[in-house]
């Protein structure tokens, strides 16, 4: 089994609070989460890699959801590498570089059908629960602060419409085609279905989650009430 790489508090640092990010793709988790971390000094891990590292390495090996005993395994030749500034953002395969191949279009629409196996999130549950046990990290995915981390500090829950989310993915991917971006909308939909619905560790918000709408929101004001709503708990002496 592969472990993770990312840095880790020096002894005798204070403990810094363990954040949950959710919320639906392209609803500003990453984006939003990494510059946060930055600004509190804290390391950031976007669970989704995982999931679409696992996605890209099936389809190129041709297993499919359905194959559980092919695509359990593949969960063990992933690894996430942080950056000096302790962003889990890079992905390797082996001891290849896979980061751009796991953000590709097919990647996309085929992620959620391979997250969606029960088998396969459970054998990656315990690798994001270890990158949580020294605190000071804010976490990003969908079943964060319901599933991985039910005693996260604090539970932030990112919101958007579908079509603002699909304007955004379509600027990210610099698209001006009006069918491509249609298409972007489509799979977007189509994913949310897919994530809400699933059976295990379906995509909700927590009951004591901080819900965020992004519609119309700047991303500085989105930074700044997630920030709010970090300090607040420290604030208040929060932290586990």
């Amino acid at each position: 089994m592969t472990i993770d790489s990312a840095p880790t508090p020096p002894t005798g640092a204070p403990r810094g609070l363990v954040v949950a990010i959710d919320g639906p793709s392209s609803s500003g988790k990453s984006t939003v989460g990494a510059e946060v971390a930055r600004r509190l000094h804290y390391r950031f891990c976007d669970t989704g890699l995982l999931y679409r590292a696992v996605a890209w390495l099936a389809l190129a090996r041709g297993v499919a959801p359905a194959d559980v005993a092919g695509l359990v395994p593949l969960a063990a030749e992933i690894t996430l590498i942080a950056d000096s500034r302790g962003r889990l953002r890079h992905v390797q395969a082996g001891a290849r570089d896979v980061t751009a191949e796991v953000e590709r279009p097919e990647v996309d629409r085929a992620v959620s059908g391979y997250a969606k196996v029960p088998q396969l999130r459970a054998a990656l549950v315990p690798r994001q629960r270890a990158l949580a046990r020294e605190g000071g990290i804010i976490m990003a995915g969908r079943d964060i602060g319901t599933v991985i981390l039910p005693d996260a500090d604090v539970k932030i829950y990112l919101n958007a419409s579908a079509e603002e989310r699909a304007r955004r993915r379509a600027e990210q991917r610099r698209t001006i085609d009006a069918q491509e971006t249609e298409q972007i909308l489509e799979d977007l939909r189509r994913r949310d279905s897919i994530d809400s619905s699933r059976e295990t560790a379906p995509l909700r918000s927590a009951p004591d989650a901080v819900i965020i709408s992004t519609d119309g929101n700047s991303f500085e004001e989105t930074v700044k009430s997630v920030l709010d709503a970090i300090r607040k708990v420290e604030g208040a002496g929060g932290g586990r």
